[in-house]
């Protein structure tokens, strides 16, 4: 529980949406993904404003390259919520719940478009 308090305690002291959403990255998502590597995951810097499925050196699910997606925040905010109800047999099976971490995550996912410009 102290644990729990802790970490809730560090979210609400960073003080924008992306450096929550980095925390957030770095803590749930950088198991499978990575800003600029292919992991288990395709690699995400950029991936706000790509098509789904366009990392041509990283195999996608047949389910995801069937899908027309374009990633933006309502995309993005569908697919975390469940990647398997937007794109049945996916291969993604993690979904983040809560609205306020997923529009953190969107939001640092966003910045690194524009980082990766600087």
């Amino acid at each position: 529980m102290l644990a729990l308090i802790a970490g809730a305690t560090v979210l609400l002291a960073l003080s924008t949406p992306e450096e929550r959403g980095k925390d957030l990255f770095e803590r749930r998502c950088s198991g499978c993904h990575a800003r600029d590597l292919n992991r288990e995951g395709p690699r995400l810097r950029g991936v706000y404003g790509r098509k789904a499925a366009s990392v041509v050196d990283f195999e996608y699910s047949d389910a995801l390259k069937k899908k027309a997606v374009r990633w933006d925040d309502a995309s993005l905010d569908r697919w975390l919520t469940d990647p398997d109800a937007m794109a049945p047999g996916t291969d993604m099976a993690f979904r983040m719940v809560d609205r306020d971490e997923r529009m953190a995550v969107i939001a640092y996912l966003k910045s690194l478009v524009n980082e990766g410009a600087k």
